[in-house]
């Protein structure tokens, strides 16, 4: 295959993988945050700093019964440093609705009902490809701002699709619906 065309290919594969790691988070499947580490992977994650098992530990106390977690992904700059190995930065913006437990988890102990959490910062990753898949090998989380609301929230309209932190947000069903 043509050089230029592979690292095209690889580039996508790796952008999917960053992907792959928000839908994990944002719908709490942690079965597929496994998937996007490789199982000897180390994360420093602000908080937390360790291996995967430790992450997805991490992961599930802090946002794991939250009412809300959504990640939006910017620019992923792809270097590939050689065949199976790659550089990646991507920009994340993160909005968290915290209940009074993942509030004492951030360290908030003012706060009443839920408070809107935003987080701004990049993933800088070592992505390896082992055994044909791209997966993450090593990841530092670099936050450059965090914004915390506490005003009047205004209500999501019941009549909209509703997010579901689990297998039965829309998602789910129509890739089910796809044979997915």
């Amino acid at each position: 295959m043509d050089d230029r065309l592979r690292q095209l290919i690889d580039k996508d594969e790796i952008r999917d993988l960053m992907a792959r790691y928000a839908r994990a988070v944002d719908r709490n499947d942690m079965d597929l945050l496994r998937e996007v580490y490789h199982p000897d992977a180390y994360d420093d994650h602000g908080d937390y700093k360790g291996d995967l098992e430790g992450l997805v530990g991490f992961v599930t106390d802090r946002v794991g019964d939250v009412p809300q977690v959504m990640h939006f992904l910017g620019q992923c700059h792809v270097e590939l440093a050689g065949p199976d190995v790659a550089v990646v930065e991507t920009h994340f913006m993160t909005a968290h609705t915290l209940g009074p437990e993942a509030q004492a988890a951030y360290g908030i102990t003012d706060g009443a009902g839920s408070l809107q959490l935003s987080m701004f910062g990049r993933y800088v990753d070592r992505v390896e490809r082992r055994l044909g898949r791209w997966r993450i090998a090593v990841r530092d989380t670099v936050f450059e701002a965090t914004r915390l609301f506490t005003g009047t929230v205004p209500p999501i309209n019941p009549e909209w699709a509703r997010f579901r932190r689990d297998h039965d947000d829309p998602i789910f069903r129509r890739r089910r619906e796809a044979g997915l």
